[in-house]
C-alpha cells in the first residue's frame, strides 16, 4: 500500500511531498514527521527505499507506508497530555512520533506481537533519545513497548484517549477495539479495507468516518490447543512521574523558554537551508528578420554584452550557494539547550541526568 506521492531524496524531501499531496495538514504533525529520519527504522542496506511512498517489510519488521502515517497522524487529533496505545506497533515509529506531540505528561504504550520486533523498537527509541538532533527540541512522552497478542489484552485493562490498531481488524473484533477506547476518545483502525476513524460519543454509542482505503494484512489469531489458557497481555501501569523526573522535565522546559525562539523550544524543527534553485534565462535580441518562402521569420542573436552579463550570474549563484553550505553546518552544531545546561553550576552527573545523558 503507497505510492500515493513522489519519492522524495531525505526525510524533509518526502514531507514536503507528503504536505504538497494534504496527506500532512496541521503544523503539529509536520513538526514530529520531520524531527523522525523514518530512514532511521530500516535496516542497514535497504535506507535507499525509505523515503518511497511505499510499506517496507523484512522478517517480522514492517513499516506502513508514509502516506498512511499521515492519515492515521491527522486523524487521531493528538493533543498534549493524553494516552496513546498502539496495537501492533512494530518498529516504535509511529509511537516515537506520538510521543512528540502528547508529550511528557501523556501514556504511551505499545503491543506487538514479536519479541524480535519489540528488541528492534526498544533500540531505535534508545537511539533517538541518546542520538538525535531533534530529541532536545521537544518534551518527549517515551513509549512503553510489551509482548503479546493485542486481541487477547485483560478485560481489567485501562482504557485510552487515543488508539490505532495497525492490522485489519474482522467485524467480529470491532467491538472488543471500541471496549479500550475513552468517552470522548478516538480510535483508528483498518476494518474491512477502509481506514476508519472512530469516536465514542457516549457509554454505548460511537461514530464513524472512512478516511482511506487501504489494504492491511489482518489481526493474528493465537492459535491454542482445545481447552489451553490464552495468554493474557497485560498493558503497561499508568505511573505517575517520580519527582527526579518532574523535575528534570521543569528545569529543561524553564531554560528552553528563557532562551526563547532561537532554542526553538516550541518543538518546531528548523529545517537546513537549501540551495537556491534558479532557472538560467538567456537574454536574446532580435536584430535580423529573414524570409523564408512567403513568412518573415525572426531571427535571434546575442550579443557580447549579454554574455558577459550571464557570467556573472553563475558567479553569483556560486557564492549564495556555499553560504547556503556554510549556515547548513551551523545549524548543525548548535544545541542551545545543552550549552545552557552545562553551563550550571551543578554537579557533572546531574547534568548528565538533565541531558537524558546525551552525549551530544
Amino acid at each position: 500500500m503507497g505510492g500515493a506521492v513522489s519519492a522524495g531524496e531525505d526525510n524533509d524531501d518526502l514531507i514536503d511531498n507528503l504536505k504538497e499531496a494534504q496527506y500532512i495538514r496541521t503544523e503539529k504533525v509536520e513538526q514530529a514527521f520531520r524531527a523522525i529520519d523514518r530512514g532511521d527504522y530500516y535496516l542497514d542496506g535497504y535506507r535507499d527505499s525509505a523515503y518511497k511512498d511505499l510499506a517496507w517489510k523484512h522478517g517480522n519488521i514492517h513499516l506502513s507506508a508514509p502516506c498512511i502515517y499521515s492519515e492515521v497522524m491527522e486523524a487521531l487529533k493528538l493533543q498534549p497530555g493524553l494516552s496513546f496505545l498502539n496495537l501492533g506497533s512494530g518498529t516504535g515509529y509511529l509511537s516515537t512520533m506520538v510521543g512528540l506531540i502528547i508529550g511528557p505528561y501523556g501514556v504511551n504504550h505499545g503491543v506487538e506481537l514479536h519479541k524480535d520486533v519489540v528488541e528492534y523498537a526498544r533500540e531505535k527509541l534508545e537511539d533517538f533519545i541518546k542520538n538525535s538532533d531533534s530529541f532536545d527540541k521537544f518534551e518527549f512522552c517515551e513509549p512503553v513497548f510489551v509482548v503479546g497478542n493485542c486481541l487477547e489484552i485483560s478485560t481489567d485493562s485501562h482504557q485510552y484517549d487515543r488508539i490505532y490498531c495497525g492490522a485489519g481488524v474482522q467485524k467480529d473484533h470491532e467491538n472488543y477495539m471500541k471496549v479500550l477506547l475513552k468517552i470522548g476518545g478516538i480510535l483508528v483502525m483498518p476494518v474491512e479495507d477502509q481506514l476508519t476513524q472512530i469516536t465514542r460519543t457516549g457509554q454505548c454509542t460511537w461514530e464513524s468516518k472512512n478516511i482511506l482505503a487501504v489494504s492491511f494484512a489482518p489481526l493474528i489469531q493465537q492459535s491454542r490447543a482445545d481447552g489451553e489458557k490464552p495468554d493474557t497481555v497485560q498493558l503497561p501501569p499508568v505511573t505517575v512521574r517520580g519527582l527526579e523526573d518532574l523535575s528534570r522535565i521543569y528545569i529543561r522546559r524553564t531554560l528552553r523558554n528563557l532562551a526563547g525562539p532561537d532554542s526553538q523550544g516550541n518543538g518546531a524543527v528548523q529545517r537546513v537551508p537549501q540551495k537556491r534553485k534558479r532557472r538560467r534565462c538567456r537574454r536574446r535580441r532580435i536584430n535580423t528578420y529573414v524570409f523564408v518562402g512567403n513568412q518573415l521569420i525572426p531571427q535571434m542573436v546575442e550579443s557580447e554584452e549579454e554574455e558577459h552579463a550571464e557570467e556573472e550570474h553563475k558567479e553569483v549563484e556560486v557564492e549564495e550557494e556555499e553560504r547556503d553550505i556554510g549556515d547548513i553546518e551551523i545549524l548543525k552544531q548548535v544545541n542551545v539547550l545543552r550549552d545552557q545546561i552545562m553551563a550550571l553550576p551543578l554537579p557533572e552527573s546531574l547534568k548528565a541526568y538533565l541531558l537524558y545523558y546525551r552525549e551530544k
